[in-house]
């Protein structure tokens, strides 16, 4: 009853002070710019018309909608940044011009693989003359905390399959707090005539050990259609995932991090396919039995999708992926190796300006280490009933609903639900996770384009296959700027 009423203070004073949000975003936002010459009003004006043109402008032929509120925000931000040219102010400021730059920052924003925890593009960015080169330095420092009331989870994510079984009194509950997620990163994006458009990209966050060290989390150049280096596995979507305090995400999430080299392609604005080659993590193959072993990888992933767009935010997309998955006969040192499958529909939509609409199902033997809950245990690989030293990839499948209503653009608040669930042929122990789920609500207030601060409460439940139940809830709050 508390949460829900700290749920509705917190919306009733984002309400009330909304306009003075706006105001400040006003007050703060920068177009392209412009001659010396021109007084500051001028600026402004440049932003409004702009903005105005693109919010009331229906679609035509191939152009891809982006009227709803969530775009708005977005352009918010895509307004508010300050640009230093590397080799000289043009001495004309033409549209064209201010096109080109535009086009630019809205390739930090409209990624295939954007989820809402992404930092935003950065404030500074630095620009060659004629705007065919843009260079950024960015990040954001996040501050995440929580209270857990009962069935405290020992992690800094709301992790159901981490929920304890046992009852502990004196652990039950937990306060805790974690700077983990906080990033910074550098993107180059630029044109030249011999290898058209091109990309490059790092970004670390301090997600390490105790939520503070900093470690790698992509590193990737793009030349075309062609992606090589550390990024976003093909086989996932963050940007159908349902926005969340918690960083855990649904239940089912899918969002991997590998080496790879992806070809993906845009027709008509319309249709994306992609294929990529990944370089695979060690298979999570279950060793209880003592008989059996890991093994190296030796054959690649390969993942796809084909998605169709009919807004600048607005996707369903279909992805695959294959794997192989070997594992070690330790009695008679013999290599063997299953191949397992996953995959995935997923779609984000606004069906009206203030809503939108999130989505998520994925299935798939052998591909559990990819998936939220799953990934926690060794589950690609386990013992084959009656055959100890003989290995099969379960069944598994998981998905995810959500609802987002944006009361303003600054201001929204979402619910969703997520769901994974395990199918051996026949389960070794009887306290083995047999399902996880959690139920989330939360509300969103942007106080300026780069200041965001968030307030959720989680509740989620395990269920073992003996039948023994347990939930767990977690108030959660967050607070993060974004440079």
């Amino acid at each position: 009853m508390k949460s829900v009423t700290t749920l509705a203070i917190i919306i009733a004073l984002a309400t009330c002070h909304n306009s003075f949000a706006q105001d400040h975003h006003k007050g703060m936002s920068l177009s392209a710019p412009v001659r010396k010459t021109q007084p500051r009003t001028q600026v402004k004006d440049t932003v409004k018309n702009t903005v105005t043109v693109i919010t009331e402008e229906m679609p035509s032929g191939n152009d891809l909608r982006a009227n709803s509120l969530v775009d708005e925000q977005k352009r918010a931000l895509l307004d508010d940044h300050k640009i230093i040219y590397i080799d000289g102010r043009p001495t004309t400021i033409t549209q064209q011009h201010q096109d080109s730059i535009r086009g630019l920052v809205e390739n930090f924003f409209y990624d295939q693989f954007q989820s809402f925890s992404d930092p935003a593009a950065p404030y500074f960015l630095f620009m060659s003359r004629n705007a065919d080169l843009a260079m950024g330095i960015g990040g954001c420092v996040r501050i995440r905390g929580w209270y857990d009331f009962d069935a405290a989870i020992p992690a800094n994510s709301f992790t159901p399959y981490l929920i304890p079984m046992i009852k502990d009194p004196a652990n039950d509950r937990k306060l805790g707090a974690t700077p983990a997620g906080s990033t910074l990163f550098f993107r180059v994006i630029g044109k030249n005539k011999k290898l058209g458009e091109y990309q490059l990209y790092i970004e670390a966050n301090f997600n390490g050990y105790g939520g503070t060290d900093f470690h790698l989390k992509k590193a990737y150049a793009q030349i075309n259609k062609v992606t090589f280096g550390y990024a976003s596995s093909t086989f996932s979507d963050p940007a159908a995932l349902p926005p969340t305090v918690d960083a855990n995400g649904p239940a089912n999430k899918i969002s991997p991090t590998s080496i790879l080299v992806r070809w993906m392609n845009t027709y008509k604005k319309r249709f994306t396919i992609a294929g990529s080659v990944e370089l695979p993590k060690k298979a999570a193959v279950s060793t209880v039995t003592g008989k059996i072993g890991t093994a190296s990888q030796t054959i690649p992933d390969f993942a796809a999708f084909l998605q169709y767009n009919w807004g600048k935010s607005e996707h369903v997309r279909l992805a695959g992926i294959t794997r192989a998955l070997p594992y070690e006969d330790i009695l008679t040192h013999q290599r063997h190796t299953k191949f397992g499958w996953g995959l995935q529909l997923s779609a984000v939509a606004h069906p009206i300006s203030p809503i939108t609409l999130y989505g998520t199902f994925n299935c798939g033997e052998g591909h559990e280490s990819t998936t939220g809950d799953l990934q926690v245990g060794n589950y690609d690989l386990v013992p084959l009933p009656g055959h100890e030293t003989d290995m099969y990839a379960p069944f598994a499948l998981g998905w995810s609903i959500g609802l987002q209503y944006n009361f303003r653009p600054n201001l929204f608040a979402s619910l969703s639900y997520s769901d994974s669930r395990y199918f051996p042929h026949s389960p070794r122990e009887a306290s083995e996770y047999r399902y996880g789920n959690i139920f989330t609500a939360n509300v969103f207030w942007n106080l300026t384009p780069r200041i965001q601060a968030g307030l959720e409460f989680d509740t989620g439940t395990r269920k073992n296959w003996d039948g023994r139940c347990r939930r767990s809830d977690r108030l959660g709050l967050m607070a993060q700027f974004s440079f």
